[in-house]
């Protein structure tokens, strides 16, 4: 195979896994009203685009091919489908392998580094380094991303985000 269609091959086989990740939204079922809420998960990819005037603006855009160091937003749209309200919704998120969590995601983000076994700020979070000592979290760490909505009325809806740079 020539290295152009190679590389073509490995970026498509990459957003395939990467999309395969945003399939693995996963809605905590606290309560039968949960089934009411439904979840749709997307990936695009934030694109800098260079106006007529020159000025730079993003745009986010379905990725066709993606490269190391490429910023994504991963999203969740959800939707209360039912007659009633549903009351403290969880959504979790794993973070896909092949990326790690940008810098720049909210510091109010609930975080898991340890495959969803605790949860909080990434600021207030520590792993084990490969010498044994504990060290600050950082954004490769992240291994989910969670969040909890208080109430989602009959009829409601919204989108839950998170941004990360492909490794």
């Amino acid at each position: 195979m020539e290295f152009g269609k190679m590389k073509k091959f490995a970026s498509t086989f990459a957003i395939a896994l990467i999309m395969a990740g945003t399939l693995g939204v996963a809605a905590a079922p606290a309560q039968a009203q949960q089934k009411d809420i439904d979840l749709k998960g997307d990936v695009k990819l934030e694109k800098v685009v260079t106006g007529e005037n020159g000025e730079d603006t993003v745009e986010l855009v379905t990725p066709d091919t993606i490269v190391p160091g490429d910023k994504l937003i991963f999203g969740t749209d959800y939707s209360n489908k039912g007659t009633q309200a549903v009351a403290n919704f969880v959504v979790t998120n794993p973070v896909p392998k092949a990326v790690r969590l940008a810098p720049d995601a909210s510091d109010e983000l609930i975080v898991s580094v340890d495959g969803g076994e605790s949860w909080g700020r990434l600021s207030a979070l520590t792993v084990t380094g490969e010498d044994g000592a504990q060290r600050a979290a950082a954004p490769e760490d992240v291994t989910h991303i969670r969040w909890t909505l208080a109430s989602v009325a009959p009829g409601a809806s919204g989108r839950l985000e998170y941004p990360a740079i492909i490794r």
